[in-house]
């Protein structure tokens, strides 16, 4: 048994909840935010069995997609001024950051 992570961006986390239950996949989601763009995150965490990896990869791949972004950069407080852009730069956003780790015991109360 594995336990999938999934961080996606907040666009995505409607989109992906809804294919995963379709799938009859079971996920938690928490709510989280991102270091760089300090933007909403949601992280799915999947329980499933070896056999099911791949077919839940697929799926977060399928609805999960990056794209470019037009973002205002945050002002340095106190900082290095020197390096700080004044106007909005295109960052790519969205798709999923995915960890699979092992499970050693599930328990379902």
């Amino acid at each position: 048994m594995k336990l999938i992570i999934a961080v996606v961006q907040d666009k995505d986390s409607n989109r992906l909840s809804e294919a995963l239950v379709k799938a009859n996949f079971r996920a938690t989601k928490l709510a989280s935010t991102g270091g760089f763009l300090k933007a909403g995150n949601t992280t799915f965490l999947i329980g499933t069995e070896d056999a099911h990896i791949e077919q839940v990869k697929e799926i977060i791949k399928k609805n999960c997609q990056s794209r470019d972004q037009l973002v205002a950069p945050i002002s340095p407080m106190g900082g290095n001024a020197d390096s700080y852009v004044p106007y909005p730069v295109e960052v790519q956003v969205g798709g999923a950051t995915v960890f699979v780790l092992p499970v050693e015991q599930f328990e379902q109360f």
